[in-house]
């Protein structure tokens, strides 16, 4: 089967399941998009990533990146190869030494991984099919971040969060930031991060 290449769009509070998150997944060549529900674990691992931010202590998908890392092993691309019953099913195509192997993985860590690794994330035309959802060109014209599918009707609880934030003085976030930052609540700090690119994108 022909392999489709997907991108990261945006990373949002599900609105559906209570603590989780929405990874949205896009194809490049088309207006597809690819919603899956992860835990809060591993969003905060995709998020720091993508923020690049770095923890004060390796998390666990730093660990294993590390790890492969003084043993010669790489990460060539990560493949959705199915979907059942709602759950997604991933694998990871590594390489030792010319050496081909596959791991099977949850989707949320090969996400993860491939944040890491700078690896391409692939899937198949019949998951895109079965759990794709098209987006018309108003939504998907420049859409970088936090995207959802109930998006449009439902606020969601990061926009009321960043919000807040406006009322800080750009010494206080910073400060907020190193805090967030120290107190490994990257959340937060991307929170926080975001409102001081806002305020100084304003003043330039």
């Amino acid at each position: 089967m022909e392999k489709i290449r997907l991108d990261i769009i945006g990373l949002s509070y599900s609105q559906t399941q209570s603590g989780a998150y929405a990874l949205v997944l896009g194809e490049q060549e088309g207006k597809r998009r690819l919603p899956i529900i992860i835990g809060g674990f591993e969003a905060q691992a995709i998020a720091i990533e993508l923020e690049d931010m770095t923890p004060t202590r390796p998390l666990t998908h730093d660990l294993f990146k590390n790890f492969a890392d003084v043993f010669g092993i790489s990460i060539k691309e990560i493949i959705i190869y199915n979907l059942v019953e709602g759950v997604f099913y991933a694998k990871l195509i590594c390489d030792k030494d010319g050496k081909e192997v596959e791991i099977d993985t949850r989707t949320s860590d090969a996400v993860a991984l491939a944040v890491r690794f700078k690896c391409p994330i692939y899937t198949f035309e019949f998951i895109l099919a079965s759990a794709g959802i098209v987006l018309d060109d108003e939504n998907t014209e420049g859409s970088t971040t936090s995207i959802s599918p109930e998006k449009d009707t439902t606020p969601t609880p990061p926009k009321k969060k960043k919000s807040s934030l406006a009322d800080f003085s750009i010494k206080e976030l910073n400060s907020k930031l190193e805090k967030a930052i120290e107190n490994e609540n990257y959340e937060l700090a991307s929170r926080i991060r975001d409102e001081i690119t806002k305020r100084n994108s304003s003043t330039n």
